[in-house]
């Protein structure tokens, strides 16, 4: 009753990838490879599909990073994406969007030559710039209203390259990624509370959002939870974390939130890789928690045949193609 590696790539591919996820749709896969199947091969190959299918690919593995909590979960993603790249992309049509000829060079991007370039004054494009950025983003509630303030500071820094705007967009930077020790230092930037439990998953999907609004197809993020299901602690610090049972129901509880929320998502692939024990152990599996059990697991079943769209599939090489 298996598929697999490559029917069920090709189905995410033709499924999702190319339609559903593309066109705004969300959703929350499960994926248990059995038998001798690679995890990290398995990463490669979604790297691959994703990519090809213009989607930004990211992945977080409960060895280095605890997913059970959301706020860490975010910081690793926010590592993982080009942020000045983005805010580029999005400058650049804007000005393009509104007739503006631009430098060639990227090392002339800046305000000032764009502004003799078109034979503006600095001082009111700089004006109008700020309302475009007001419409385009600040009025754009599909994010939260911290992603909008700080996506608008990076936004100027591109045309910024010097002066304090600079310290403040690395100031930003650092606030999405975890690495921000005062939060005080962004008090200019009109941003007050750092990225917790409370507020991560909204920005998560701001980020989503972000990613479409630059052209994007959307965002594929894999999390490999195998970890969790480990019961012994090992000897050697450098294994990584080791997660008690209650950390392993708080990252069940986390992933029965992203399947709840897909309506809330937007251009959003989240796929889980677990181990075989994530469907036999009884102290750290499925079965220990019926919220998420409840909204994964098929009731019925074709005996000969998975079904390649279920929430919960297993992989292995002895599947049928």
């Amino acid at each position: 009753m298996y598929i697999t590696q490559k029917e069920w790539l090709d189905t995410i591919r033709v499924e999702y990838l190319h339609d559903f996820i593309k066109r705004g749709g969300a959703t929350v896969k499960f994926v248990v490879p059995m038998e001798n199947i690679d995890h990290n091969q398995l990463l490669k190959l979604l790297r691959k599909t994703s990519e090809e299918e213009k989607y930004i690919f990211t992945s977080v593995d409960a060895v280095s990073t605890k997913i059970h909590m959301i706020d860490k979960l975010f910081h690793e993603v926010a590592r993982q994406i080009d942020w000045d790249e983005l805010s580029h992309a999005f400058i650049k049509k804007l000005f393009t969007q509104n007739d503006y000829q631009l430098p060639e060079q990227h090392e002339d991007f800046n305000l000032q030559n764009i502004a003799e370039i078109n034979n503006r004054e600095e001082m009111f494009l700089r004006k109008e710039l700020r309302s475009w950025l007001e419409d385009k983003i600040f009025h754009d509630f599909e994010m939260s209203q911290e992603f909008r303030i700080a996506m608008i500071r990076l936004c100027l820094n591109q045309l910024d390259t010097a002066g304090p705007s600079v310290f403040l967009s690395n100031a930003v930077k650092e606030w999405l990624q975890g690495e921000l020790r005062l939060i005080s230092t962004l008090k200019e930037a009109l941003i007050f509370q750092k990225i917790a439990r409370h507020n991560a998953r909204h920005m998560l999907f701001s980020l989503a959002h972000w990613l479409r609004v630059n052209g994007k197809s959307g965002l594929v993020l894999v999390l490999d939870i195998t970890r969790y299901l480990i019961s012994t602690r090992s000897k050697n610090p450098d294994d990584g974390f080791f997660y008690s049972t209650p950390a392993v129901l708080d990252a069940y509880e986390v992933l029965r939130q992203f399947i709840d929320g897909t309506d809330e998502m937007e251009g959003l692939l989240i796929v889980v890789l677990v181990s075989n024990d994530f469907l036999n152990d009884d102290k750290r599996g499925l079965s220990r928690y019926n919220a998420l059990k409840l909204r994964i697991w098929d009731e019925v079943r074709d005996r000969q045949r998975q079904n390649p769209l279920a929430s919960l599939v297993r992989l292995s090489n002895r599947g049928t193609d």
